[in-house]
């Protein structure tokens, strides 16, 4: 897998085939930010509230909106009005994992309607190919181009088995799919588990565990700070309770982001 890293969000955005990839560049570089706000809030008051307080800070919002109480349409209708109005994506973290057929009920129907309001979701690829292959085709059918997938090739918690083996095929797999899979979930860059096959391909690296003040929690989550996640080659940072748990999440979002975007700059600045 090549890396894009050395170049600026700019010119990856120029260059990317995916309309929703260039769109999400468009924005970090818009905004200057490469944040992932991580919101595990349980109630629709306050997702809402921290998507409206530091919509202003990220680039993409990362939701689990099953977790959500009291979830109905009205929390998915907030979401996207806050988002359009403090320009940012939303990320629905569902981790598809089952059937193909499956897959697809959970992602354009039930009570969640995932694919009406989150302009990406991810998914393990354990089940093997069908699972990306159920959510390609229901991107294609519904006709929507913003809209895209990213795999779940490695996972910061203590012991994971996502590695070896299952991250080489994940990479295998977006290959296949290259069309709405516009990157991984992960630690670092894969270029070294998976050398590039095209010299434009550029999938979009998400760092999750990513956290300023800690190294982990008790429950076997470990963390890296935007300055360790960047340089070991992601492109956007995923944190959560380092921003929202704090007591002034505001100045939290904008230490991380301030962060975040100073990483991405010195790296670019270090390829020139």
């Amino acid at each position: 897998m090549s890396s894009k890293s050395k170049q600026s969000f700019a010119q990856r955005a120029k260059a990317h085939p995916n309309v929703l990839a260039k769109r999400l560049f468009e924005i970090a570089e818009r905004k200057q930010t490469n944040i992932v706000l991580s919101a595990d809030l349980t109630t629709t008051g306050e997702l809402l509230k921290i998507a409206d307080d530091l919509g202003p800070h990220i680039a993409v919002l990362k939701t689990h909106i099953d977790i959500v109480a009291d979830f109905s349409s009205k929390t998915t209708e907030g979401l996207s009005r806050i988002a359009q109005k403090h320009d940012f994506l939303i990320f629905e973290d569902r981790k598809f994992i089952d059937i193909g057929n499956t897959v697809q009920k959970q992602y354009s129907g039930g009570a969640l309607r995932i694919h009406e309001w989150a302009h990406i979701v991810n998914a393990s690829v354990l089940p093997g190919p069908g699972v990306i292959q159920a959510l390609d085709e229901t991107i294609l059918k519904e006709k929507v181009t913003d809209r895209a997938i990213l795999i779940l090739a490695e996972m910061t918690s203590k012991g994971s088995l996502a590695v070896g083996d299952y991250t080489r095929a994940s990479v295998d797999i977006a290959r296949q799919y290259a069309g709405s899979v516009v990157g991984f979930v992960c630690t670092k860059s894969l270029a070294d588990i998976a050398p590039a096959t095209a010299a434009d391909e550029d999938f979009i690296i998400f760092t999750t565990g990513v956290n300023m003040a800690n190294k982990g929690d008790a429950l076997g989550q470990q963390y890296q700070t935007p300055i360790t996640a960047m340089a070991g080659g992601s492109d956007f940072l995923i944190a959560g309770r380092g921003i929202y748990a704090n007591r002034d999440p505001i100045a939290a979002a904008q230490e991380y982001r301030q962060a975040g975007w100073d990483a991405y700059i010195s790296r670019i600045k270090a390829a020139e």
